[in-house]
């Protein structure tokens, strides 16, 4: 049976992505897909959908939904707060949990607390499918709704029913560490102190961000004057660096061109990338390089840290019971003694199991 949600307020640039279509770049059509695919999974983990099922991306906060004649469930990802609001009056939510919608009742997401990036994952959404996948890419009307970002009264079929709330016990942490890259492949147009400049200084993101990109505002990169600011176009990939002559750095996206005439001084690693993506203008950053091996590993550590957190996903109790999981794993007190015990003995002994 299939219910209805309805979008009352898309916010800034909301779509439908799901992982993206691979394979066709070669043709001029982008990946596009999710800007942050782990938050993607955690969202679909939240509802037990599959890990790539489509969800709604949105930038910046402001999506407001509404659940139409029969009840349905989304999970919130992203460092936001969400509002339910039904005839009673409304309920403030966190995000990293689903959360059923009965009909009539609107959810509303508040502003990011970090980042620019969240999604509401939904089981059974049925939309169009392009190349295989279900992302929106608007500047050719792929995927998504008629390829279209999701405007004020569309409304999404999707499955009509409840299970059990879910939560995710550790949310991920927001990580201010150096993005990661590797150099190249047309770094030989820059000197050695373009290059130093590059990953000693810090760069901000500016207004200029959105699916396709990231223009960085920070030092000028001049290029070496016998190669120039211009190269023979060729492929690009979401994560390419490209100087143009401006000198000012562009890190490509999700939506990013599949081929470009700029020289590409870096390449944000995979596992840095939707870091780097979900990161709001103003916020700074700095890079540093790493070979090819390490971005291997880094690539695999990640995919382990997502895994753990999946693994983490839990029932959420009911107000007012308690979560029997999380009194077992807790340490709430400390102190406890054996009443039955003898005086004196060492402290040790006295304290509760897990207390160091």
């Amino acid at each position: 049976m299939c219910a209805v949600l309805e979008v009352l307020s898309p916010g800034a640039m909301a779509s439908i992505q799901d992982f993206g279509r691979s394979g066709w770049r070669r043709i001029g059509v982008p990946r596009s897909g999710a800007l942050e695919p782990g938050w993607l999974r955690l969202g679909n983990a939240l509802l037990g959908n599959p890990e790539d099922a489509p969800a709604i991306e949105f930038l910046a906060g402001g999506l407001a939904v509404r659940a139409l004649e029969l009840p349905l469930q989304v999970a919130l990802a992203g460092h936001f707060t969400a509002e339910l609001v039904h005839a009673g009056g409304r309920r403030r939510l966190a995000s990293w949990r689903s959360v059923c919608l009965k009909p009539g009742e609107a959810l509303r997401c508040g502003s990011l607390a970090a980042g620019r990036v969240g999604y509401l994952a939904l089981t059974g959404l049925a939309v169009v499918r392009h190349f295989g996948s279900a992302s929106t890419y608007a500047r050719a009307g792929l995927g998504g709704v008629d390829g279209r970002l999701l405007a004020p009264g569309v409304r999404l079929s999707v499955a009509a029913g409840c299970g059990g709330e879910r939560l995710l016990r550790r949310p991920p942490a927001v990580d201010e560490a150096p993005i990661r890259v590797v150099p190249g492949p047309q770094d030989d147009h820059f000197d050695a102190q373009q290059m130093a400049t590059f990953f000693t200084q810090a760069y901000r993101v500016s207004a200029a961000a959105d699916r396709m990109g990231i223009r960085l505002d920070g030092p000028l990169l001049g290029h070496r004057p016998e190669k120039g600011a211009e190269i023979v176009s060729d492929a690009t990939v979401p994560g390419s660096i490209q100087v143009p002559g401006s000198g000012q750095p562009i890190v490509l996206l999700a939506d990013g061109q599949t081929a470009g005439g700029y020289p590409k001084i870096a390449t944000v690693i995979t596992a840095d990338l939707p870091r780097l993506a979900v990161m709001a203008p103003g916020q700074t950053l700095r890079f540093a390089a790493v070979s090819v091996a390490a971005a291997e590993q880094a690539a695999r550590a990640r995919e382990a840290e997502l895994q753990a957190l999946i693994a983490g996903i839990a029932p959420l109790a009911e107000a007012g019971n308690g979560d029997p999981q999380a009194i077992y794993t807790a340490n709430l007190i400390s102190g406890v003694v054996d009443a039955g015990a003898a005086d004196g003995l060492p402290p040790a002994l006295g304290r509760s199991p897990g207390e160091r």
